[in-house]
């Protein structure tokens, strides 16, 4: 035991420095408080049903809490038979969030670069640089947990694969499937593909050196390896990716139905959206200089000092007022600190770190390992397709053409990929002045990158208007609308935006003589290295601390105690208005509000799931159908005929003026289900669309000519008698009972989704269909009948017991690794 301390004793004291920086950053989440996150809001509004439910010890797989309902696979689900949601689980348990997220980013990055072969320290440094790279705790401030999480697994799984290659095939190739399936699992499908990429290049990198060197017979084996890990992964997964791969057909990411009448794309999202955050060019200069774009949209850099401050306060503005000025000039288009393409908003740049950009430099120079070649292609790639809409000519080749790759949006998200290789081709290259002998000519390299990185900080000191142009693109229009708001006021608006061109060059230039200062001392550390003057551990040591104070200072400008709140604080962050008292007061159990306050909002409505079954909501996962009815639908104008048959029975507005909020009840709402006198059938979709436009939804019925065989399995009568009603309600489980004295074709207020719901008519299984669009119909008997819906996607349950084997066998892997690793141990 005490030789397993002695051999492990720098691992341990690298996971001790790892939990004190923790500790230190992240102080208030040990103390119980929880990050403020928007995002995090957003989400809760959308679990609420889920969430009651699961109070009561109840897991359901549908909602009807946001957009009328759908399933809950995006939002939240649990996956009781997969190992990675108990070590999640475990995970989370342990630690408050976001110390988990943190504290794996720093564990799986120092296991690469273990994996790697440098010494504990430079890999703890290696590990600290990536893991507080701006992107990552700007995601954690936002409340992207899941997409954090996801790349949290990047280093780990890149290692597991490296592994393998290497020879280390079971090992390798258990670690492999572990991590994989963690990543999985994290449920964040962009990042995973996005990383793809990065493996892709890396085993096309590694079959030309086997070639070459004729020892393919090795790398075909490590790829079987590699392929028996993926499929177990996938499997310990079957039930999250079958669910996400049989609902995502059906969103937004999924085929248009429209032709005609439609704003969609005929596959994926729209091309405008998906490149709606696209890296600027020139803001690549943020790996090197965080604040060279301008830091984060709004006004947060500005004081009283600044030239923006100036020009209001020169038109006799009191001081007490500027800062209320300056608040409201902030939402103008154009008047934030932020100067670059990304619209509505970015929350702060991708900061790599200056040390790291000048070593990643230095290794282009003096790494002799293939790794090399594997980083900076998949830097270029990554970066190339980050600009998106700002470099059209490779990101439209993969959004046209490259599977699944139009399923996302905001394209800058692939740079955690290169933040990722910066640090792995930046530590490779002091590795390199450790193990290379040569040290004059790697003196040669240091200085020339010395020389490369030093010119492009002088220049961006001295004159960063040759590079940076400071103006964001939309200037000249920014100025014609804030002039329209001081009364067509030209010249103040032209003098504002004209000072806040001189603040953002002045926030650059500060930057910039601060990365100046960082390089220089990385600089220096090596050339004492290399004259003999420190040594490696010495050396080590100062740049872990190195980018430990670089990342520290920059990222507290976005992660700060005041982010932190106690989770009192949080819940009480949404409070229900005096309309929604009133509403919460009606028990019946199934019926939905509209807020028409704010009908361009309808997408993005956080406020009223939390209290109610909203026609709105949020989230990125919205069924097509829905999706295209809100287009045609409320756009333009409000379709009181949709609102009724989706069962609004409470319609919010609110006074522009004074912001109070009043109700109205609904006495058209169609309620539940019920029985129409007509079916008229369309051709298609457009038609549908058409159809429900303008017509009476108590009446009649839009259906699909596809299904008129369905509709007319029997023969359909009218009782203007007939009653359907609703018995019992579960968002998983609805029960109806009917009465008719004729065969009726009956309309449900819930949203038809065909992969999962199934009808059961006095407990037979009788076929349903879409009518209106989106909702559900049936033929019911005559006579009086028990109607049951129940939602049981083969895709998850089925899915589980695929992922039950896959989970076992996982474990089995992971043991039967460990089990020869330690008998190779012994042998030795």
């Amino acid at each position: 035991m005490n030789n397993w301390f002695k051999r492990n004793g720098t691992h341990i004291a690298v996971v001790a420095l790892f939990l004190a920086i923790c500790f230190l950053y992240l102080t208030p989440a040990f103390q119980g408080k929880t990050l403020g996150q928007s995002d995090v809001i957003g989400a809760q509004s959308t679990q609420k049903e889920v969430m009651d439910y699961r109070a009561k010890d109840t897991t359901i797989l549908w909602t009807n809490q946001i957009f009328s309902g759908m399933p809950t696979f995006q939002i939240w689900a649990p996956y009781p038979s997969n190992i990675a949601s108990h070590v999640v689980s475990a995970i989370k348990a342990t630690f408050p969030n976001p110390v988990d997220t943190v504290l794996i980013l720093l564990l799986g990055t120092y296991f690469l670069f273990i994996v790697l072969k440098l010494n504990p320290w430079l890999a703890a440094a290696g590990a600290i640089a990536f893991t507080f790279s701006t992107y990552n705790i700007i995601l954690l401030v936002a409340g992207h947990s899941n997409q954090a999480f996801a790349i949290a697994f990047f280093a780990p799984l890149l290692a597991s694969i490296i592994m393998t290659l290497r020879g280390q095939y079971y090992l390798g190739g258990a670690l492999t499937a572990f991590f994989l399936a963690m990543e999985i699992r994290a449920n964040h499908v962009q990042m995973t593909y996005y990383l793809m990429f990065a493996i892709v290049i890396l085993i096309a990198i590694e079959l030309y050196h086997a070639v070459k060197a004729k020892a393919t017979a090795g790398f075909v084996r490590s790829i079987g390896f590699l392929a028996v890990a993926t499929l177990l992964a996938l499997s310990v997964n079957a039930s999250l990716l079958w669910s996400t791969y049989d609902y995502g057909t059906e969103t937004i990411r999924g085929k248009s139905n429209l032709i005609k009448n439609t704003k969609e794309p005929n596959n994926g999202l729209d091309r405008d959206y998906a490149y709606q955050y696209s890296q600027g060019v020139a803001e690549s200069f943020t790996f090197l200089v965080p604040n060279a774009a301008g830091g984060g949209s709004g006004l947060d850099n500005i004081d009283e000092n600044s030239e923006f401050v100036k020009v209001f306060a020169s038109k006799g503005i009191p001081q007490e007022q500027i800062g209320n000025a300056i608040s409201q000039i902030s939402r103008f288009p154009g008047y934030s600190m932020y100067w670059g393409p990304k619209r509505p908003s970015t929350f702060g740049p991708y900061y790599f770190g200056a040390a790291i950009c000048f070593l990643f430099i230095l290794g282009l120079l003096v790494v002799r390992s293939r790794l090399k070649w594997w980083l900076l292609g998949t830097v270029i790639l990554t970066m190339l397709l980050s600009f998106g809409g700002n470099f059209p000519f490779l990101s439209d080749l993969f959004f046209n053409y490259f599977p699944l790759y139009n399923k996302f949006r905001a394209v800058e998200s692939v740079l955690a990929v290169t933040g990722l290789c910066f640090p792995l081709l930046a530590l490779l290259a002091i590795k390199e002045f450790i193990d290379n002998p040569d040290k004059a000519d790697l003196f040669k390299k240091l200085k020339i990158a010395g020389y490369i990185t030093g010119v492009l900080l002088i220049v961006l000191i001295a004159m960063p208007e040759l590079l940076l142009s400071f103006k964001p693109f939309d200037q000249v229009e920014a100025i014609k609308t804030l002039a329209q708001a001081l009364n067509n006021d030209t010249a103040t608006a032209s003098a504002a935006a004209n000072a806040l061109v001189r603040d953002r060059t002045a926030l650059e230039r500060n930057d910039a003589i601060r990365s100046l200062i960082f390089v220089v001392i990385a600089f220096g550390l090596l050339w004492a290295f290399v004259k003999q003057k420190i040594n490696v551990t010495i050396m080590s040591v100062s740049f872990l601390a190195l980018m430990l104070v670089d990342m520290w200072q920059v990222d507290k400008r976005y992660l700060k105690e005041t982010n932190f709140q106690d989770k009192v604080e949080t819940a009480q962050a949404i409070q229900p208005r005096e309309v929604d008292n009133f509403i919460m007061k009606d028990k019946d159990p199934d019926f939905r509000v509209f807020d028409a306050s704010d009908v361009n909002g309808i997408k993005q409505d956080t406020y009223n799931p939390f209290f109610h079954k909203s026609i709105g909501g949020y989230s990125a996962a919205r069924l097509k159908r829905y999706e295209e009815l809100l287009d045609n639908q409320f756009s333009k104008s409000i379709n009181e005929d949709v609102l009724d048959m989706l069962n609004a029975k409470y319609i919010i507005t609110t006074d522009p003026k004074t912001g109070q909020a009043s109700m109205r009840a609904n006495s058209t709402a169609c309620g539940h289900a019920w029985f129409v006198k007509s079916v008229k059938y369309v051709e298609n979709a457009d038609e549908e669309m058409q159809a429900i436009s303008s017509f009476s939804p108590k009446d009649e019925a839009m259906i699909d000519k596809s299904y008129k065989p369905v509709v007319e399995a029997k023969a359909v009568g009218v009782d203007p008698n007939g009653t359907i009603k609703l018995l019992s309600y579960n968002p998983d489980h609805l029960v109806y009972q009917s009465s008719s004295s004729a065969n009726q074709v009956a309309v449900f207020s819930e949203i038809y989704y065909k992969k999962g719901w199934k009808m059961t008519i006095d407990g037979v299984e009788q076929p349903y269909y879409r009518a209106d669009y989106l909702l559900r119909a049936a033929t019911i008997p005559l006579g009086n009948h028990t109607i049951k819906f129940d939602f049981h996607p083969a895709s998850y349950y089925t899915g589980e017991g695929i992922s039950m084997a896959g989970s076992i066998l996982l474990v089995l892997a992971l043991g039967g690794a460990a089990f020869m690793e330690t008998k190779k141990k012994k042998v030795e």
